[in-house]
């Protein structure tokens, strides 16, 4: 069986060495630091999730390459039923962890690689789509983590690639008869470091004269002449000051962890090389990862979060007691609308889907409910943020350490005065978890994961029918006549 358990994955991220940085310092184990074992403890959970029997129609899927039961994070959409199994993947995922399924972005660039090097090939007799299957198989095979990074610095927003450092977007510095050597840097990059293997799409639309950009490839953790510079900010300093882990937010599995990328003259071979120069389908893998990743990311991924955000809220209610005030219940109900919503248009875009390009085999999410669903999320998720932390009211960031708890000088005083309806220790859990959420990173991050509501807008746009909208108006209202 090509699943693979918990443990094995374990043992298999405990040898890696990639070269990171996390706050000014060298990490030497992944295993030990504790930013990046929240990380592998993530990961290690959704292996769980994948072999767990309530689970193993949402979690695993079977191969279209060997036939065999495989994660469904390494799975190719051959139908509009696999899209919504992979929805419901991506919510299962986030109830579980309340955050990052560090198998996400890989799994969602793996449908756009897997159209758009059929189509090259189709329109060119490239081999880029053989070596694809030849490493989706090897990935499948051994249940590997597949991390995937789009984002690149960019530099100056007002200049194109050629007219700024070459290395604000990675490119090609030199190709040889064996492979390519790469430069540059992507960010955002989602949990990479623990990952087995990374792929790298590009990050813009590139035109004429940039075909140094027009890259697609895979490398694996730790290669030669890449270097992982991980965030840092205070969640990152809690995990890694604090010895009691079980008074953070979200103990075990923390925050979304990300690094920049660089590469600095990575040699790729050409067999992992899945596009090198052709820039006019640059956009369509662009464009067939981001609808992917705006129904899972969006519509899916987020509305696991509002689920623990809003059942978090609701016991704050509780246990501050007033569950049946109707202020609150209006603004919960609120919440669930929001939520809802979300899930309707993800939903949809599922059931909408269809093969593209046609006789490739891959089924893609309809675009335009795809980028709604990353749209009303957007917003929707601040709201309803901001609704809990209302209900939740000031105590949310308030609130002393949990560790008064065990002080002599002050415990009584705080199980006196954090205790309500419900005793203070359970007031004071669900108040910390909610502190991770409202006072959190997260509503940045969910502008930031698949795109900022500006991209969605100007996709919507760009692929709506008006035209066929005016000719409708125009004649109901007679205006030709």
């Amino acid at each position: 069986m090509a699943i693979k358990s918990e443990q094995e994955y374990r043992d298999r991220v405990s040898k890696l060495r990639p070269k990171l940085f996390i706050g000014g310092k060298r990490v030497e184990d992944l295993t030990k630091h504790p930013v990046t074992r929240s990380v592998i403890d993530a990961t290690a959970r959704v292996y769980e999730l994948t072999l767990d029997p309530r689970y193993t129609d949402t979690m695993q899927s079977v191969s279209h390459l060997t036939g065999e039961p495989i994660s469904r994070a390494l799975h190719i959409h051959q139908s509009r039923d696999d899209l919504h199994k992979r929805l419901d993947m991506a919510r299962l995922s986030s109830q579980k962890l309340g955050t990052c399924n560090y198998r996400c972005p890989g799994n969602e660039m793996l449908p756009s690689l897997a159209a758009t090097t059929w189509e090259i090939d189709h329109d060119k007799g490239t081999e880029y789509h053989r070596r694809f299957n030849a490493f989706l198989k090897y990935a499948q095979e051994n249940d590997l983590v597949v991390s995937g990074s789009v984002t690149d610095p960019k530099g100056d927003r007002s200049k194109r690639p050629l007219e700024q450092d070459p290395d604000y977007y990675v490119h090609v510095v030199e190709k040889r008869p064996d492979g390519i050597v790469v430069s540059g840097a992507k960010q955002h990059a989602t949990g990479a470091y623990a990952a087995d293997e990374t792929l790298v799409l590009p990050g813009i639309s590139c035109r004429k004269g940039e075909e140094d950009y027009a890259l697609a490839f895979v490398i694996p953790n730790g290669a030669e002449g890449v270097t992982y510079i991980g965030q840092y900010n205070p969640f990152s300093m809690e995990r890694e000051c604090e010895s009691d882990l079980r008074v953070i937010g979200n103990p075990v599995y923390g925050q979304r962890e990300t690094c920049l990328i660089v590469f600095d003259r990575v040699f790729v071979p050409w067999e992992r090389v899945f596009m090198c120069g052709e820039v006019e389908y640059t956009q369509s893998f662009i464009t067939r990862f981001a609808k992917t990743h705006r129904m899972n990311c969006g519509g899916a991924c987020k509305v696991g979060f509002m689920d623990l955000i809003i059942g978090a809220t609701q016991l704050m209610a509780e246990y501050n007691g007033l569950p049946n005030v109707s202020h609150i219940a209006q603004k919960i109900t609120r919440m669930l609308q929001l939520n809802d919503t979300s899930l309707a248009c993800a939903t949809a875009a599922a059931f909408m889907g269809k093969e593209e390009p046609a006789g490739s085999g891959v089924f893609m999410p309809d675009e335009t409910m795809s980028n709604i669903a990353k749209l009303n999320t957007n917003d929707g998720f601040w709201e309803v943020m901001a609704l809990a932390g209302d209900i939740a009211g000031g105590v949310s960031v308030t609130m002393p350490s949990e560790k008064e708890l065990d002080n002599p000088e002050t415990r009584d005083y705080v199980m006196k005065y954090l205790g309500a309806a419900a005793p203070a220790h359970k007031r004071m859990r669900i108040i910390k978890f909610l502190q991770n959420w409202v006072a959190g990173l997260h509503g940045v991050g969910t502008y930031q994961g698949s795109g900022p509501s500006q991209n969605q807008m100007m996709v919507l746009y760009r692929i709506a029918d008006l035209e066929g909208k005016k000719r409708m108006a125009e004649e109901l209202a007679n205006v030709h006549a």
